[in-house]
């Protein structure tokens, strides 16, 4: 990727929390670049860090939480180096954007749908209340809110799960962001309701060109809306590629498991795959490839030694020492090596949200 096509990059992010008397290093010593227009799916089992490493861009974390070490360069700017409300206003919100989990946590149960919207328009875009107005029923006819101009009024428990996630992606795009976070943004919804909004923020973002940072245990999500993919665990990036090398080419034997235990994937009277153990914990210096533990393809050296990141090619990158020349060949499972021809059946059948 050229430098000028960078539009967020972190180097050596390093997050720790203090619990009671412990700290715990909730991030550790992640690079990455984020490139402008691209939708990035960052994909891990809960507890991985993924929500905690997007915080940080937008200076979110909890009261207990610190960047204890690295930066985050946005607009030529380290973001790292601002340390008041204040100074976070000018990017939360109003450059970065985001979109959570569950609606009703972003909208005023006591404020109508239009003043919630066009509140935003006003405190970002200097609008007058008329032209907020007209812009946030704009607005939500873009999300699928129909009837809007009647709707404007109404209050959010008049409105629908599905339809108040659409409320909350169009107070997030009233703020024209470079960036929209979505973070678990279809968790709460039924599967057909999960289908539309991941069609409505893809659709979204190739019409006003922001980048999208998705955050999901869903790989199937990832399949439909991402043009990258970077796999979370225990705090690290540990994949990294475009979503076909992912996702038919991955090198991680973590990357591996989560593609094995995909359940729209399964076979009827088959049981379903769950990757054994449990992650470690993160109170704890770790020791070597944190994921050796659970990983049944584990070297010795993994024990010992933390692995690089290994390139397989110019845009796909493994922490595994797997891929170390000296190191034995090692066949991914078979569910992985079928995974792209029941992809393609599945998706034939409309089986994975939709198209691919």
């Amino acid at each position: 990727m050229s430098e000028k096509n960078i539009i967020l990059s972190v180097k050596d992010l390093e997050v720790k929390f203090k619990v009671r008397d412990r700290v715990l290093t909730a991030i550790r010593n992640i690079s990455m670049d984020f490139e402008e227009g691209k939708v990035v799916a960052i994909v891990g089992e809960s507890g991985s860090g993924k929500s905690v490493f997007t915080k940080t861009f937008t200076g979110m974390l909890d009261m207990n939480g610190e960047v204890s070490h690295g930066e985050i360069w946005f607009e030529g700017r380290n973001l790292m180096e601002i340390k008041d409300d204040k100074g976070w206003e000018e990017i939360r919100g109003k450059k970065i954007a985001t979109v959570f989990q569950d609606p009703m946590t972003s909208l005023n149960p006591v404020r109508t749908i239009g003043y919630q919207i066009a509140e935003v328009i006003i405190k970002h875009q200097g609008k007058s209340k008329d032209e907020a107005k007209q812009e946030a029923i704009e607005l939500m006819e873009k999300v699928g809110i129909v009837n809007a101009a009647q709707r404007y009024d109404e209050y959010p428990f008049m409105y629908s799960g599905g339809m108040r996630q659409r409320i909350v992606i169009a107070i997030a795009l009233a703020c024209h962001p470079k960036i929209l976070i979505c973070d678990e943004p279809t968790t709460a919804l039924d599967v057909t309701i999960q289908a539309q909004i991941i069609r409505l923020i893809k659709d979204l973002s190739v019409e006003y060109g922001f980048t999208t940072i998705y955050i999901t245990h869903d790989l199937g999500v990832v399949a439909n809306v991402a043009d990258v993919v970077a796999v979370m665990y225990a705090g690290q990036i540990i994949e990294y590629g475009n979503v076909d090398e992912v996702f038919y080419d991955a090198r991680h034997p973590y990357t591996w498991g989560l593609l094995s235990s995909l359940p729209q994937l399964g076979e009827k009277g088959e049981e379903l795959f769950a990757i054994r153990g449990t992650p470690p914990s993160l109170f704890e210096q770790i020791k070597g490839d944190a994921f050796a533990p659970r990983n049944q393809y584990a070297l010795a050296i993994d024990y010992v030694k933390e692995p690089p990141f290994f390139k397989v090619t110019d845009t796909h990158y493994a922490k595994t020492w797997l891929l170390d020349p000296r190191a034995p060949k090692v066949e991914p499972p078979a569910a992985v090596r079928e995974l792209h021809d029941r992809m393609l059946v599945l998706t034939a059948k409309g089986g994975i949200y939709g198209e691919h």
